[in-house]
């Protein structure tokens, strides 16, 4: 029963032993129609409005004036990337690659390990202040230290977990949900299409907030190496 329940993650889609599910994660963008790009439309604005806002938050983030505009411009891709994946993942028989720690950690451990190398060449001193906070009783620094290390080496563990997880909570009691309908009479099938419907709507919800989430967290680590 486990084995058929996390089935639904498997990526079993293959040609000549090569996996086509991974595809899924840039593939959509293919399907976007040109016209989308090149005629401002209601849909256009939004999302352009969207990223503007994005662009604010994350330079207020980041916390220094001197940046300019491109240097948000990873962590809104990495935003857009995810909740792409995130929103394809819902829909029937399309793989969600982002419920799979081998795409989240490949987001997450990058990233870290380039804000940490940044960090320790060029504030070292910065670096090192920062793993005994302000404040902190000569008693307890050493403990302090070793504290402050682990919680730095986790973090992209927790980044890659947290998506992973909530993506497959999820699916997974849709997936439950979907099992037991051919059991039910019709009365009790309708209940079960409603709460379905809700719990749709709440994935979708889930789905901007985790890679809204993901991209705030890690402007904040890159923040604190500056």
């Amino acid at each position: 029963m486990m084995t058929n329940l996390f089935s639904v993650f498997d990526p079993s889609t293959t040609f000549n032993n090569m996996s086509l599910n991974w595809i899924s994660t840039s593939i959509g963008l293919l399907l976007i129609p040109t016209s989308f790009w090149l005629i401002p439309s209601r849909h256009f604005m939004l999302w352009n409005k969207m990223l503007l806002n994005l662009h604010k938050e994350f330079k207020t983030l980041i916390g220094y004036k001197s940046i300019n505009k491109g240097s948000t411009f990873i962590f809104i891709s990495l935003f857009s990337i995810i909740m792409f994946n995130n929103f394809l993942g819902l829909f029937p028989y399309i793989f969600t690659s982002t419920s799979h720690m081998t795409m989240t950690l490949s987001l997450a451990l990058p990233l870290w390990l380039s804000f940490m190398i940044f960090g320790w060449i060029n504030n070292t001193q910065h670096m090192f202040a920062h793993l005994v906070p302000q404040g902190t009783p000569a008693v307890l620094m050493p403990f302090m230290v070793c504290i402050e290390t682990i919680s730095n080496i986790i973090r992209p563990g927790t980044l890659a977990v947290r998506l992973a997880a909530n993506m497959i909570a999820g699916h997974l009691l849709l997936t439950l949900l979907g099992n037991t309908g051919p059991n039910l009479s019709v009365s009790l099938l309708t209940v079960l299409v409603s709460t379905q419907i809700a719990l749709l709507v709440l994935e979708s919800a889930v789905a901007i907030i985790q890679s809204y989430v993901f991209a705030v967290l890690s402007t904040l680590y890159s923040s604190e190496v500056n």
